[in-house]
């Protein structure tokens, strides 16, 4: 037999021994538990839009520029990108990824290069500050945009001088030819401009048209159009805004011709008919008062508490607050997640799309520093001030 001490050392190493691969078997599971988690973490499914076409990826990182990189998406200095590449992404959200190029721009025969990250059209003009109705453009503005320049004609006055008269019309046309038919001017055979009819329509242009003489018994004159003003409770106080614009109407003379020998010696009007009546060009003035500064309450910690504080630093007074409350009262409530399902608009501004506020900061979604400093750069930019603005707003509905 063993010897007694011998069989009592023995029974004490196998619980130590049991009490070894216990502790290996869970440092093994700790590390199985580990791997697995950081697995977890690291592994994404989100949706990556690059230049409006959103597709959805599988993928391993934990920022953005990860997410990019997994899949060779690259931006440059100059891209839009939101979230910004240094941010941390999360399961199931949302990467936009705009990559910008130079355009070709031809605002009214004038040429320049605009940098855009825009995807159509439309958010190219909204860049360039261009989203009047009046507008005529080369492309449809929700066409995308493509490589080829984008003419831009906008509205202009054209003064013509004809038939003894001025006739001051308007047409965002984009050569002479076609500004004459906007203002209802009909050129007969022989009549002489100053200008050549394929010129570049050009704010305050002077045409001279010279009329053709005519051994005819018959003779088209133009007759000039009358101009009214009506006053717009809906638009800002001292606005003008062209609601209908004038046309130059049409008048047909008949002639007796007096023919002495082959020469005329005498031209009597028999008949005089206006066959193409002018029409009346409208313009309507705003009479609606700017919102009152005394009574905007602004609460601690809100919003507009923030946004007074950028607008006093733009150097704008509390009548330009007073604008920008009630502007953004009617356009999101102020409300930082405020979204629009139809058009796309989102934020406190209402930016179209969303993402154009990630210029001013990465948080653009939560952010209402962020989006106001978007939202108030827009507006310098595009109508100057807040009033400006709020004046668009209230005569068109949008701004």
């Amino acid at each position: 037999m063993s010897d007694p001490m011998e069989r009592a050392t023995h029974r004490r190493a196998a619980p130590r021994r049991r009490l070894g691969r216990l502790v290996a078997q869970a440092a093994v599971l700790a590390v199985v538990a580990g791997v697995t988690s950081a697995f977890a973490v690291l592994h994404k499914q989100v949706t990556v839009d690059v230049d409006g076409r959103p597709v959805q990826v599988e993928a391993f990182g934990r920022t953005v520029g990860d997410i990019l990189a997994s899949r060779d998406i690259t931006v440059g200095d100059r891209d839009l990108v939101a979230p910004a590449l240094d941010e941390t992404i999360a399961s199931d959200a949302q990467i936009v990824v705009r990559h910008g190029r130079d355009v070709d721009v031809e605002v009214d025969g004038s040429q320049r290069k605009v940098w855009t990250t825009a995807l159509t059209v439309g958010e190219a003009l909204d860049g360039l500050g261009l989203r009047d109705r009046e507008v005529r453009l080369s492309a449809s503005r929700s066409a995308e945009l493509g490589r080829q320049t984008l003419r831009v004609s906008t509205l202009k006055t054209i003064h013509l001088v004809v038939d003894g008269q001025v006739i001051d019309g308007v047409s965002s046309a984009a050569t002479v030819r076609d500004s004459l038919k906007d203002i209802g001017l009909v050129l007969n055979e022989g009549d002489q401009l100053s200008v050549p009819l394929d010129a570049t329509s050009v704010d305050g242009l002077v045409v001279l048209v010279t009329r053709a003489s005519s051994e005819g018994e018959t003779v088209t004159e133009a007759v000039p159009f009358d101009s009214q003003e009506v006053e717009d409770p809906k638009s800002i106080k001292g606005t003008k805004v062209i609601a209908t614009k004038g046309k130059a109407g049409i008048r047909t003379t008949t002639y007796d011709v007096q023919v002495v020998g082959g020469v005329v010696t005498g031209r009597t009007p028999v008949a005089s008919v206006i066959t193409v009546p002018p029409v009346t060009q409208v313009t309507k003035v705003g009479t609606q008062e700017l919102p009152d500064p005394a009574v905007v309450v602004v609460a601690p910690g809100s919003a507009q508490e923030i946004a007074k504080g950028m607008v006093a630093a733009r150097g704008w007074g509390d009548d330009q607050f007073a604008c920008l409350v009630s502007l953004w009262n009617a356009e999101s409530g102020w409300r930082v997640n405020a979204g629009n399902k139809s058009s796309g608009a989102y934020g406190i501004p209402q930016a179209l799309p969303g993402s154009k506020m990630a210029s001013a900061g990465a948080d653009w979604k939560t952010n209402p520093a962020t989006q106001i400093t978007w939202g108030l750069g827009y507006i310098s930019a595009r109508y100057g001030t807040p009033c400006g603005a709020y004046a668009k707003h209230e005569s068109s509905g949008w701004y």
